[in-house]
C-alpha cells in the first residue's frame, strides 16, 4: 500500500470512544483472530502511554515485548501507522531507522501498531501487535480494529 492508501486506511478506524474496557476487548479480540487463525502474537494496547492490555500468546516471547515497545513508540511520535511512516521514508528514497533523529533501539518503524484516533480529539493510544513478518503485523492490527469497530 502507499501512503495515500495507509492514511485512507487509519482515517477508516477512528473510534467514537475508548474506554478500558474497549482497550481489553480489543485486545482480547486480537488474541482470538490469532487463535483462529492458528498462529501466536504479541498485543499492546494504550491509552495516553498507559498500558491498558498486554497479552503474549504461547510461542512468543520476551523479545517481543521490546518490538511492541519500539514500534508504539513511532505511533506515539508522529501520531501515524507504522506502516504509514515506514512508507513514508520509502516513497522519499529513505529508511527511517537510518534517517530519522529517533533511536533505532527505541523506535522501529516496520508494520504492527496503530494510532487510536478518537472522533473530535485526534490520537488517544496505539494497539500494537507484535510477533508475526511486519506486514502481517500490521493486517492483524487493521483486522482487529475493524472487528471491534464493527460489533
Amino acid at each position: 500500500m502507499n501512503t495515500q492508501q495507509l492514511l485512507q486506511v487509519e482515517d477508516s478506524l477512528t473510534f467514537t470512544s475508548f474506554s478500558n474496557e474497549d482497550a481489553l476487548q480489543l485486545g482480547m479480540g486480537l488474541v482470538n483472530l490469532a487463535k483462529e487463525n492458528g498462529v501466536n502474537i504479541a498485543v499492546h494496547v494504550e491509552r495516553n502511554r498507559v498500558p491498558l492490555f498486554t497479552h503474549l500468546m504461547d510461542g512468543t516471547s520476551e523479545e517481543n515485548v521490546y518490538w511492541l515497545h519500539r514500534k508504539k513508540r513511532v505511533v506515539d511520535h508522529y501520531n501515524h501507522s507504522t506502516q504509514f511512516i515506514a512508507a513514508r521514508f520509502e516513497e522519499n528514497g529513505l529508511q527511517h531507522d537510518e534517517h530519522s533523529l529517533l533511536s533505532p533501539s527505541e523506535y522501529q518503524a516496520i508494520g504492527g501498531s496503530l494510532p487510536i484516533r478518537l472522533e473530535g480529539s485526534g490520537v488517544i493510544g496505539s494497539v500494537t501487535v507484535a510477533g508475526l513478518t511486519p506486514e502481517l503485523d500490521h493486517e492483524y492490527a487493521v483486522k482487529g480494529v475493524e472487528l471491534f469497530l464493527t460489533k
